[in-house]
């Protein structure tokens, strides 16, 4: 009989197995899809994705590396205001931006040096209201003409070592401590870049810094000779003794003169305290050796600048006659 089940040679069909066959359930769930298609730096085993991930490993890595940090800038662009300031920053190659012009400014012979060095160093030259002036210098006296100039990029303590060793030279570096006037900074980086050391080392706090005054100071000298910054004076002086540089400090009660230095022809550090204060008492710690510059009079005394340069005079003339 149709549809017996017991007659011979009928299968009884199961419905446990596959309760869907038949039905058009597994077409319809085919059909169904599985969403758009991931990109390919979303998929993980493609060489996109695996690419990304690489990139992004060693992003990581350089921002947690020491060297990442080296590069630190100032802060703000400063402004030189005055058309005798402006004039000499652009005769001794400091770096600006742009040169700002007060409208309807008197035009003479300083201004028109100004406009024609701007143009040589294809400068922007923008003209602004006296007021808009007034407010860019905070009021500084401007004659009609400021320039601004950009954060000075302060070096790794640790470049001014990379800078002796690509020029297979012994390490010459100045050190400054607590010395808070720019003028003074500018003049020990000019006499640095004159008398052929490797770069100044600063204190990142209670110092002077790379300020525009600095930069007028130094004649140019900055764009060429590294300046670094330090946290920690006291720790980078030991770091860099733990290097093999021996660390001079100039004080007026050294036990040797300056002439008499025999450390010159070696990797050296010169510690180069302020005026009134000199030298403090943990970076005195820190000296290997304590020199004194002999002076006719033991009233006077030397600005930071000056016994900075006399010192690398003595330690460049020292080099010269051993070589």
């Amino acid at each position: 009989m149709a549809g017996n089940s017991q007659r011979r040679g009928s299968v009884r069909k199961s419905s446990k197995g596959n309760p869907t066959a038949g039905s058009g359930g597994r077409v319809r769930r085919g059909l169904e899809g599985k969403g758009p298609t991931p990109r390919a730096e979303d998929r993980e085993y493609h060489k996109t994705h695996k690419a990304k991930k690489a990139k992004e490993r060693l992003a990581a890595k350089r921002s947690s590396s020491p060297r990442a940090q080296r590069k630190r800038g100032s802060g703000d662009a400063e402004w030189i205001a005055g058309r005798n300031p402006v004039v000499d920053a652009l005769r001794e190659g400091v770096p600006i931006n742009a040169l700002y012009v007060a409208e309807g400014a008197e035009r003479d012979g300083r201004l028109r040096e100004a406009f024609a060095e701007a143009a040589e160093r294809t400068i922007p030259l923008l003209e602004v209201s006296r007021s808009e002036l007034d407010r860019l210098t905070s009021g500084a006296v401007h004659q009609g003409l400021a320039a601004r100039i950009p954060p000075y990029e302060y070096a790794h303590p640790d470049d001014l070592l990379d800078r002796a060793d690509e020029l297979g030279e012994p390490a010459l570096i100045v050190a400054l401590d607590s010395v808070t006037d720019p003028r003074n900074l500018g003049a020990v980086v000019r006499s640095a870049a004159a008398f052929g050391a490797h770069g100044v080392l600063i204190p990142e706090r209670r110092a002077a810094g790379m300020t525009a005054s600095a930069w007028k100071t130094s004649a140019g000298a900055a764009a060429r000779i590294p300046v670094a910054q330090t946290v920690n004076l006291n720790r980078q002086l030991k770091a860099y003794a733990d290097a093999g540089l021996m660390v001079v400090g100039l004080a007026a009660e050294g036990d040797v003169e300056l002439p008499a230095l025999d450390l010159s022809d070696g990797p050296l550090v010169v510690v180069v305290g302020s005026e009134g204060a000199g030298l403090s008492r943990l970076v005195r710690e820190h000296c290997d050796q304590l020199v004194s510059i002999p002076m006719a009079n033991d009233v006077e005394s030397l600005n930071a600048g000056v016994a900075a340069s006399v010192a690398l005079y003595a330690v460049a003339q020292a080099r010269l006659a051993g070589s």
